[in-house]
């Protein structure tokens, strides 16, 4: 009976695989994506951040105003209903779900880079504080790359989270920094586990790893789903368009809402990020019902305007007729019932996202 007991704890806590499709390979210390991509295309990404680094960026990357930030306390959050979600910023998500709070790729910090005094900088400061965070169940992790893997907030919720749900491999750096061993769950593509009786799926992505100029690819990215009860949930990380999201979408879609990135890109280094065009086809192959574009509006990663990539999906979801869901940096958002959100990053008045898809539309086609 005990042996029993044992073994169904066990089952519960470790990572079960599924029948989707196949894990990620590690080969000579590296992990690879489900297809090779071109050798060159971590190298332009390195090469355009030099050239950036040198000659500067052009303008408008950076608001040239401040952004409005709804704020946000512990207390509004632990009264606030089941079933919600708020951006933090960047890839930051904080979800409610079963009564309990679960976070998506925490930056905390002022800038997404290995030192505080360079690198791209914050365009706003988070809805609320780290420290003011309610407790959480779990801390989601897509990869170990500086905007998405926050050394000093993974070394404070250490301490604050139950559980870290991690791609293989970058769990281990989570140990090195002081997150106890048993609270931490490396998972490989198409492998889930439960927690409070939700399901989280590691499903594969498009894209590389690394903090360092040595350690490239030793560590795993993926993207998540999230299933509670009804509600179907997608996170994508960092990835490339690729035939994965269909896949994807057959085995665990349709989706209520996907948290797709669509910001950061570059039309040098495709394979690793998408354009708008290609975040939209993904939440189309997704079989998703909201789209909620992340991995902007927080920090300059290209050289793009900062604001570009919510013109672009705009645009497109409105040409598409595909739900789109804006909400302002900490602006509560019901799963159950997402909303459009106001168009926040246009200049004022802020006009409604349908009327400004219209007028980007026009201009477009003058």
């Amino acid at each position: 009976m005990k042996f029993a007991f044992i073994l169904g704890v066990l089952l519960v806590l470790a990572p079960l695989p599924t029948k989707a499709g196949q894990p990620a390979q590690r080969q000579d210390g590296r992990y690879h994506n489900q297809l090779a991509l071109p050798q060159d295309s971590v190298f332009i990404k390195l090469r355009i951040g030099f050239r950036l680094l040198l000659l500067g960026k052009p303008p408008g990357t950076r608001p040239d105003v401040e952004i409005a930030v709804q704020p946000l306390s512990r207390q509004q959050l632990i009264e606030a209903p089941d079933r919600s979600l708020w951006r933090l910023g960047h890839s930051t998500v904080l979800l409610k779900l079963q009564e309990r709070f679960f976070i998506t790729d925490p930056v905390f910090a002022e800038r997404a880079s290995p030192v505080q005094w360079a690198g791209p900088q914050r365009f706003h400061q988070p809805p609320l504080k780290l420290e003011e965070l309610p407790p959480l169940t779990a801390v989601i992790l897509s990869h170990d790359h500086y905007d998405h893997l926050d050394e000093q907030a993974i070394r404070q919720l250490a301490r604050q989270a139950e559980l870290f749900l991690a791609p293989i491999g970058v769990g281990d750096l989570l140990i090195e920094w002081g997150v106890p061993a048993s609270k931490v769950r490396q998972l490989n593509w198409w492998q889930e586990t439960q927690v409070e009786g939700i399901r989280f799926v590691a499903t594969p992505a498009q894209h590389f790893s690394g903090r360092g100029l040595f350690d490239s690819n030793s560590t795993l990215w993926a993207s998540w789903v999230i299933l509670d009860e009804n509600l179907r949930l997608f996170f994508s990380g960092d990835t490339g368009y690729f035939d994965g999201f269909k896949q994807i979408g057959e085995q665990y879609g349709p989706f209520d809402v996907t948290l797709i990135e669509t910001g950061g890109y570059n039309l040098e280094w495709p394979n690793v990020h998408m354009q708008p065009e290609q975040s939209l086809q993904a939440h189309k192959d997704l079989r998703g019902r909201w789209l909620l574009p992340v991995h902007n509006g927080t920090f300059d990663l290209s050289v793009h305007r900062w604001h570009e990539p919510f013109d672009r999906i705009l645009a497109l979801a409105n040409d598409a007729q595909v739900s789109l869901s804006t909400p302002q940096m900490g602006e509560r958002v019901s799963l159950d019932q997402p909303h459009s959100g106001p168009a926040w990053w246009l200049p004022k008045p802020v006009r409604q996202p349908h009327e400004a898809g219209e007028r980007i539309m026009a201009m477009r086609e003058l």
